[in-house]
């Protein structure tokens, strides 16, 4: 109700009103989504499987979520060189178009 209340006014005041109008336009909250994984293997080059885990309070292992485990690029690594990560390093990734990315230097 309050929100029609003010759309209400923002149409009565007449000149002026398109810039008191974007500033109560608010955002959707689109981010890129972001996930805790940890490294399960190396697939190929820079290519990594990985799963998803989350973090359960500080003095405890992360704990890993669903059964799947996912492929991700690690941008710090060649892609044209063996990956030489080690099982169970912690990242975060990213979705970027149709790949998954994490940043992690060996």
């Amino acid at each position: 109700m309050e929100l029609q209340e003010q759309l209400a006014r923002l149409n009565r005041s007449g000149s002026g009103s398109e810039a008191t109008e974007q500033s109560r336009v608010i955002s959707s909250g689109a981010v890129t989504a972001a996930w805790l994984i940890e490294v399960v293997s190396c697939e190929q080059y820079n290519v990594y499987n990985v799963r998803q885990v989350s973090i359960v309070a500080a003095g405890m292992e992360p704990v890993t979520l669903g059964g799947s485990n996912a492929l991700a690029y690690n941008l710090a690594e060649s892609f044209t060189a063996t990956g030489t990560l080690a099982a169970g390093t912690l990242a975060v990734m990213w979705r970027v178009g149709d790949d998954n990315v994490f940043y992690v230097q060996p």
